[in-house]
């Protein structure tokens, strides 16, 4: 099967992202969103990140430092090449359509990746909205963070064409696409999937069987709880355990500059997720209500301007 129209399902950090890079790479993107307000919120998440590749393009000109392995082979490339690249970026922002329509997005769709909020409720609604709408040979695959796609599989209609395919932030330089099956995912579907990563310029990474929080966040997800619990129970505040990690380790950002680019709100509906956070005083208890107070001020993180910290 050849994938030529593909689907993104919400507009947030990663939806916004994995949408753009799609038609950066030649694909025929639909954005589908709940309302009109989410369409509007998400118009400036896109014309964000549009600035960020052109202005990343044309900083390779001068700089092979600017290299990003999402929008170019190597560093290695042309001027006029980039120039080229620089307006391939503005045909694919000017051809992406977003519609709250389910007809209109998902009634000849080859792939579509749900991008939703990491509530499996709403997940399951979703598919359960969708699955009559979607073509018999359409490939359905979940950005879920931390979700089993098995506990899904059962809303979508179609378990053997249904599996994870888990993006990295900043997918134009961090391009890592994990690739993660259930027992019933047809070895078709994954490697249609596996082809399509690579397509837009990731790397695949291939699981063998089903891992809560696949690779990337099975690591990361305990980095930043353990931060988020040091900042819940007052062992310091979040400036001084960043710089704790930061110098300590040599890392760029610390655990709090990352939850920024996350987004808190995905945060806080991992840690809701916790049956421990319904336990008044608990530490996730305490996390969640940090995150959710920021979230309700508006702070939700980087596209917000303001998470932990603030942003132009």
């Amino acid at each position: 099967m050849e994938v030529k129209k593909v689907v993104v399902a919400g507009g947030g950090v990663l939806g916004s992202q994995i949408a753009l890079q799609s038609a950066y790479k030649g694909f025929d993107v639909t954005l589908w969103l709940r309302s009109e307000g989410s369409i509007e919120r998400t118009r400036p998440k896109l014309e964000r990140l549009r600035g960020i590749y052109k202005q990343s393009l044309e900083a390779l000109k001068t700089d092979p430092r600017a290299y990003c392995p999402g929008l170019t082979d190597s560093p290695d490339v042309p001027l006029d090449r980039l120039d080229d690249l620089i307006a391939q970026v503005d045909v694919a922002f000017d051809g992406l359509v977003l519609t709250t329509g389910y007809d209109e997005a998902f009634g000849d769709a080859d792939l579509v990746i749900e991008a939703i909020a990491e509530i499996v409720d709403e997940k399951a609604a979703f598919y359960d909205a969708i699955k009559d709408v979607l073509p018999e040979r359409t490939i359905l695959c979940t950005n879920s963070s931390t979700l089993l796609p098995s506990a899904l599989a059962g809303h979508t209609g179609r378990p053997d064409r249904f599996l994870a395919l888990h993006f990295a932030n900043n997918i134009w330089k961090q391009n890592t696409a994990e690739v993660m099956g259930t027992a019933d995912t047809s070895p078709a579907s994954y490697q249609v999937v596996v082809d399509f990563a690579k397509a837009i310029s990731m790397v695949p990474l291939e699981l063998k069987k089903e891992q809560p929080g696949y690779l990337l966040n099975s690591m990361l997800v305990p980095f930043l709880s353990a931060a988020e619990a040091l900042l819940a129970n007052d062992v310091a505040d979040f400036e001084t355990i960043d710089e704790a990690w930061t110098l300590g380790t040599g890392a760029p950002l610390g655990p709090f500059r990352i939850l920024d680019v996350v987004g808190l709100t995905t945060a806080y509906n991992i840690v809701a997720a916790n049956p421990a956070a319904k336990e008044p005083g608990s530490t996730a208890a305490r996390i969640a209500e940090l995150l959710k107070q920021r979230i309700d001020e508006g702070k939700t993180g980087i596209n917000a301007g303001e998470g932990f910290y603030k942003y132009d």
